[in-house]
């Protein structure tokens, strides 16, 4: 283990990785969770939102459900129990987070449609002949588009931390591949964490930084989209 140098700027790690080679390609695995998890969850609580808030009814019902159900159960717990039997690895952690995240996303989305859907501007494209999946995908989603949008990136911010804490419990992505959660990992060893802060600072403070842009980011684009 060496110190930051020039040769090795965040210094190296208890086995003798380069901590800032580790940094870098951690981002990549992170920011695939985020964006992968996002929109998965995205086109399932979408597709689903828009049919529930749309046609209502035994639809509605059925949908409203399954996202109870999903909502009342702890998430982190949830994944952790997921991941455990399938095994950690990317692509579990993608999925399961996504199929937590969806609900939520369905939910905005139905609460959306149920406001709009009588809007005058609804009854007017219904008179002049537009047909349910014009309405539901043209004149409807676009109004969406703004919480959605916010959602997301919400949502995004949600996953990377979530693939941190579990990578951080040693359930998300398998070492030696390199993930900014399971570089914070190293810091429950004591002497890493009073006498190695370059193995473990710059992870923790990326994850910090980039929660926090994505959120803003989102707050852009809310503005952006909205119609």
């Amino acid at each position: 283990k060496q110190g930051p140098s020039a040769a090795h700027p965040f210094g190296t790690d208890t086995v003798g990785y380069d901590v800032f080679s580790r940094f870098v390609w951690g981002a990549r695995t992170s920011l695939i969770v985020g964006f992968g998890a996002v929109t998965v969850s995205v086109l399932i609580g979408t597709t689903l939102g828009v049919l529930a808030g749309y046609y209502g009814g035994w639809v509605a019902s059925v949908i409203s459900r399954v996202i109870e159900v999903l909502l009342s159960l702890p998430a982190l717990l949830l994944v952790a129990i997921f991941v455990s039997v399938i095994g950690p690895s990317l692509q579990s952690v993608i999925i399961v987070i996504a199929l937590l995240t969806w609900p939520q996303i369905a939910r905005l989305v139905r609460g959306q449609y149920l406001v709009l859907r009588e809007s005058e501007f609804i009854t007017a494209a219904r008179v002049v002949g537009a047909g349910d999946r014009k309405i539901m995908f043209r004149h409807l989603l676009p109004n969406v588009l703004g919480p959605l949008s916010v959602a997301a990136t919400f949502y995004m911010a949600m996953a990377i931390l979530l693939e941190a804490a579990l990578s951080f419990l040693g359930l998300g992505v398998k070492p030696p591949a390199p993930s900014w959660g399971n570089m914070v990992n190293l810091a429950t060893n004591a002497n890493v964490l009073q006498n190695m802060p370059w193995v473990w600072v710059p992870p923790a403070f990326a994850i910090a930084l980039v929660v926090l842009a994505i959120n803003f980011v989102g707050d852009g684009l809310r503005d952006a989209v909205d119609p």
